[in-house]
């Protein structure tokens, strides 16, 4: 019996839930979110600084959340009245882990995940994601100073462009590095060390390695191999859980996938139905691998193998980013 894990912002619902309360509870927090992200992006897989992971994002908006009046009740309140689904995954949902044990693994906030499960009578105990707690730490009156200040530096700095062939820092425009490392001061030795600061040092975002990590936690709690797993992932958070399920034979696919997850993956989809997962999973657990091996369709929806090919490849990036930003929007689209 195989096991199927899906990331949830993308494959499962529409939202960035950490955007999308940035976005109202921060002035420019649309601004600040993305500059935050790209940052996120450059550390992770740029620089590859030690120790840090794609989606730490998370924890590094944390203080300048609280600056602005986050709290732990907002948070929830704002989770539940923004969430907004896929076309056809509430009634997905219940339905997959009836076909094979099916797990969420988020990067987002867990109020955001109750949420879902609330909704969806999908069971808690199968989601992995980020415990945070807003109201663990009051803000000083002198830290909110700082904390303002480099809000506003960073609402004014220009756009953050990586340019998509870097692979190292020495491979960016000197006056970016500048900034960026700029940054890394404004959190790694300034915030980190501040009594605010508590929420870098000890807020662990499930991304990168913690997703694989959850996939090795689950085929060791279930006695199934890795070859026997199914996971789903959209964005950079995802790439190294799809690629130790490539590495180990099971299926990894991109749905409605950036780059990130599209160079990580063997499978990829676009749709705006969560009713593939039905679909795909009935395959697998089925027949196993094989029959997807084969499987191309173009309605009603994509799904093939990804090409090895440069330039099959480069095509392919195009389309699939430029439907996800159509079915999640041009911001969260955008974001890696």
């Amino acid at each position: 019996m195989p096991f199927l894990a899906l990331d949830c912002e993308g494959p499962l619902t529409l939202n960035d839930n950490a955007f999308e309360y940035s976005q109202a509870i921060i002035p420019k927090g649309d601004y600040f979110f993305t500059q935050i992200s790209r940052f996120d992006d450059y550390l992770a897989d740029i620089k590859k600084k030690e120790g840090y992971k794609a989606g730490d994002t998370l924890k590094l908006i944390l203080p300048f959340l609280k600056l602005f009046g986050a709290n732990n009740k907002s948070l929830r309140e704002f989770s539940k009245k923004t969430l907004t689904f896929l076309l056809e995954v509430p009634e997905v949902l219940p339905n997959l882990n009836k076909i094979l044990p099916t797990f969420i693994i988020s990067t987002s906030y867990k109020p955001y995940l109750e949420a879902l499960c609330e909704v969806t009578k999908f069971p808690m105990e199968n989601v992995f994601c980020t415990e945070v707690d807003l109201d663990k730490v009051k803000l000083s009156p002198s830290e909110a100073k700082i904390l303002e200040k480099f809000h506003e530096e960073i609402v004014n700095m220009p756009l953050i462009e990586l340019p998509k062939e870097a692979q190292k820092p020495e491979d960016l425009p000197s006056e970016l590095l500048k900034t960026l490392d700029y940054l890394e001061k404004i959190f790694f030795d300034i915030i980190w060390n501040m009594d605010i600061g508590v929420f870098l040092r000890e807020v662990n975002p499930i991304g990168g390695f913690e997703k694989a990590k959850a996939c090795e936690r689950i085929s060791k709690e279930l006695s199934i191999p890795l070859s026997e797993g199914f996971y789903v992932g959209d964005s950079i958070t995802d790439t190294q859980a799809l690629s130790l399920i490539k590495e180990n034979k099971g299926v990894s696919l991109s749905f409605n996938g950036n780059r990130y997850a599209l160079r990580s993956a063997e499978f990829y989809a676009l749709s705006k139905k969560g009713g593939i997962f039905l679909e795909l999973a009935k395959i697998f657990s089925e027949e196993g691998k094989e029959p997807l091996e084969n499987l191309v369709k173009k309605e009603p929806y994509e799904f093939g193998k990804i090409p090895l090919q440069k330039e099959e490849f480069d095509k392919l990036v195009e389309k699939s980013e430029a439907f996800r930003k159509k079915v999640r929007g041009e911001l969260i689209g955008a974001l890696g």
